[in-house]
């Protein structure tokens, strides 16, 4: 379906065109001065020197042509694809203002037939624009043997959101975790391991059989066994060329301590799903460096024959730098002096490998923004080298950080870094003790209630800002019902879900029914009386569709709901799910302002009131829509 400023601006073009003038010029804009009018059209501007005349006079000329042409040519063919058929004004007022700005309203029959359009359509609207494209999405980036912590929060919440996105407008999504797990913490971890345990079979170099299936250490001991390495390896030296050796042999095959590395990789793979679960995060890929590996030898040596690497004080290396590059850019190193590969060559490594098996059309990774320089020098490595096709868009997603209140990175009270669970548990846990404040659910409903309604606040208070941007973690703000948070809109939900349940009661026994839901600002399941039932005449939403506003407040949440697809389109193709939070935010608070002023439910006029109802459905679809693509849902009631 079309986006309606695509549906406006058809309009414009042909009347443009019409009148004599190049049809470009009919670009509408969302009106920055709502005060004024709903849309505007700057073409006139733009057109005056091409044809000598004044703005205003092209702006009346296009204006005069569109008073009197009367009913859209466009609509109903053209925006509703549904064949052809009379269709109704767009526009209820439309103007030349000085010094030659077009102002557009849009008639109420006009909207109304679009939202009823947009309600009827699959994805109510949202357009396949991915269809046989295939993106592979990067995030994650957890290193196997560490717990997950609040640094990892944000490209997995990122991530998620965006990989859900493509899926929606009809990409093939593919989701990789890339783990970190080939590197020297694996030789620590082997070594740390041989000294606490030196009668395991993986030591004993006479050993010739099977080796054990269970693992040697739990996910806790794992855990205590890298940081407790990795610190002994900073003191004693000969520690560490221990594990550099056996780093070593693990990366050349040497059976053992592969067997060992699977253990690793089996007790830290269960622990990374259990976690990234409890975000609602998935991954289609659980791969990691050790899969680039086998790609590694046949790229240093085509970087060599294809005479783009070259040695480098003893090292390997690539010049990416270009022309126009507004400062020096390093060479990209493949390979250092002392022999060994490095984060960019393994991520080259798993460019070929994801070439081979999947062909993307483009590429996103999301990390944080100090990996800036290794991207580009990955990206032009990529392109320079042939392995990814010209047009291939890569992409790099560069986070900011997740702070404390004092503005620094979000530490513990400690002063340490916070695993993620613990996170996740404190913010369920300040909405639990909001729900049992007013002790309206039983603690296994509120239990259940204070993780999905944390998860949102976890989330939304993530996404709700842009990705580059650095952000305070506010557990009081991001939980509150007020302003704009994951909460608010979830009440927002569950309200209009309750005045759909009350209408379907009044309709079924024919009479009102009182009820009760949650109280904006209020502490979560604090019951306010609510508006009361339809009754049974016949009359039904559907039957009567989505009516022309008859309020302001109408009228401006039906122009909030007719940009959703619009929105969605733009927040994938931009990588900016803030796009999505804002329009939420706005859109329920458009509902909130309708409701105050709307008497749905003793609407005493059934039509009207039935119209009612299939517009505010149509608001629970578009924002239980959204949310799902942000990664979260909403309860059944708050």
């Amino acid at each position: 379906m079309k986006k309606i400023l695509d549906c406006i601006a058809e309009e414009m073009r042909a009347a443009f065109a019409a009148c004599g003038y190049d049809a470009s010029y009919g670009k509408v804009t969302l009106s920055n001065r709502p005060d004024l009018c709903e849309y505007q059209c700057n073409g006139a501007m733009a057109a005056a020197k091409a044809y000598h005349k004044k703005p205003i006079d092209i702006a009346a000329d296009v204006v005069n042509y569109l008073k009197g042409k009367g009913a859209c040519q466009t609509d109903a063919a053209v925006c509703a694809e549904d064949g052809p058929a009379e269709c109704e004004a767009m526009f209820s007022d439309i103007s030349a203002v000085m010094p030659g700005f077009i102002n557009l309203k849009l008639s109420g029959e006009y909207l109304a037939g679009y939202l009823n359009r947009m309600k009827a359509a699959d994805k109510l609207g949202a357009e396949n624009v991915g269809q046989n494209k295939t993106v592979i999405v990067d995030y994650g980036g957890a290193n196997v043997a560490k717990p997950l912590h609040v640094g990892h929060l944000r490209t997995a919440i990122i991530g998620e959101c965006i990989k859900r996105l493509g899926n929606f407008l009809g990409y093939h999504m593919i989701g990789d975790v890339h783990l970190g797990d080939w590197g020297l913490q694996m030789g620590l971890i082997i070594e740390e391991l041989r000294d606490r345990q030196p009668n395991l079979p993986y030591f004993d170099e006479n050993y010739k059989g099977e080796y054990p299936k269970e693992a040697p250490f739990t996910i806790s001991e794992l855990e205590e066994i890298y940081p407790a390495a990795s610190a002994r390896s900073k003191e004693d030296e000969a520690f560490r060329a221990r594990a550099q050796e056996a780093t070593f042999k693990l990366q050349n095959g040497y059976e053992p301590f592969r067997a060992i590395w699977r253990h690793i990789m089996n007790v830290s793979l269960a622990d990374l799903k259990k976690n990234y679960g409890s975000l609602e995060v998935t991954f289609d890929l659980w791969k990691g460096e050790s899969d680039a590996q086998p790609y590694i030898p046949w790229l240093i040596q085509d970087l060599q024959d294809k005479g783009l690497a070259y040695e480098s004080e003893g090292a390997l290396v690539v010049d990416i730098a270009q022309e126009g590059d507004p400062k020096e850019l390093p060479p990209c190193i493949i390979r250092k002096s002392d022999g060994a590969a490095l984060y960019a060559t393994s991520d080259l490594g798993t460019i070929i490998e994801r070439e081979k098996d999947y062909q993307p059309t483009q590429y996103i990774y999301i990390t944080d923004k100090r990996q800036e320089l290794h991207f580009i020098q990955v990206f032009r490595v990529a392109k320079k080298a042939g392995y990814v096709k010209p047009e291939t868009k890569m992409i790099h997603m560069m986070c900011g950080t997740m702070n404390g209140k004092d503005g620094k990175p979000f530490k513990t009270r400690e002063g340490g870094v916070m695993r993620l669970e613990k996170l996740v548990k404190e913010i369920d846990d300040a909405v639990y003790d909001r729900i049992m404040e007013n002790r309206t659910m039983d603690q296994a409903e509120a239990e259940e209630t204070s993780r999905i309604i944390g998860l949102a606040a976890l989330k939304y208070g993530d996404l709700s800002n842009q990705v580059s941007k650095d952000y305070v973690f506010d557990i009081d703000r991001f939980t509150s019902f007020e302003g704009n948070t994951g909460p608010y809109v979830l009440y927002t939900i569950v309200r209009i879900k309750s005045i759909l349940a009350k209408y379907e009661e009044g309709r079924k026994a024919g009479e009102g029914a009182d009820g009760a839901v949650s109280a904006p600002g209020g502490a979560y399941g604090k019951m306010v009386p609510e508006q009361s039932g339809g009754s049974g005449t016949g009359i039904t939403p559907a039957s009567v569709g989505i009516l022309p506003a008859d309020s302001a407040e109408a009228k401006n949440l039906m122009l909030k709901l007719s940009a959703y697809n619009e929105v969605v389109e733009t927040a994938f193709a931009e990588t900016a799910p803030h796009k999505i939070c804002q329009f939420i935010y706005e859109l329920s608070d458009a509902f909130g302002s309708f409701y105050n002023t709307t008497m749905i439910l003793k609407e005493e006029d059934e039509t009207k009131k039935a119209g009612y109802i299939q517009l505010i459905t149509l608001t629970r679809e578009v924002l239980e829509t959204c949310i799902h693509l942000l990664g979260f849902e909403a309860p059944e009631r708050m």
